[in-house]
């Protein structure tokens, strides 16, 4: 399943591509032990300098243009996963975002499955961090670097990465895995 750059959305109006990403999850994911991963989440409209580019918008742009799609698919389909995007939003990183990971995503489109991070989105600059990541809501950073380990090593002694939110993120990778047939095997 794909939301990535403009002109790789399945369309411009987030009612269309919503409604296909809906349908598609729907038919993957009617295969027992299969899920889908939707991406990339959110404002990811631009190929060239991806990692560093801000999308500047008001929170009705936010969420009448670009997360409107993603809660369609999620509220329809339940996706198993989603990935976040490169790109910072208002000044954030998009996997360092607290307001569309966890209240967009999870506490207001009901969506209970793993947030992971596109490859290497911590190893851009010192904003973006695993356990700022976990602490927005990601459950797994991608690749899982050296560096992302001493992070969170860091932080949890610290106390600024709880264990409780380390927990919570564990936790809900666990009921993806336990959702699929790979244990089993």
């Amino acid at each position: 399943m794909l939301f990535a750059a403009n002109f790789e959305y399945y369309a411009e109006d987030p009612l269309l591509s919503g409604r296909c990403a809906a349908a598609i999850t729907n038919g993957v994911q009617s295969h027992p032990g299969i899920g889908t991963t939707i991406k990339h989440y959110a404002c990811n409209n631009q190929e060239d300098n991806r990692m560093a580019s801000d999308s500047i918008l008001t929170e009705r742009t936010l969420r009448e243009i670009y997360l409107k799609g993603f809660e369609i698919a999620i509220r329809e389909a339940k996706p198993r996963s989603i990935m976040t995007s490169y790109n910072l939003i208002n000044g954030v990183h998009a996997a360092n975002c607290y307001d569309i990971c966890t209240k967009a995503a999870r506490c207001e489109f009901g969506f209970d499955g793993v947030i992971m991070t596109d490859w290497t989105t911590t190893n851009v600059d010192d904003t973006c961090t695993a356990s700022g990541c976990m602490r927005a809501g990601n459950n797994v950073v991608m690749p899982g670097m050296d560096m992302d380990h001493e992070n969170l090593r860091k932080e949890l002694a610290d106390g600024t990465l709880t264990l409780d939110e380390l927990k919570r993120c564990v936790t809900r990778l666990v009921r993806v895995i336990l959702h699929s047939d790979c244990y089993e095997q």
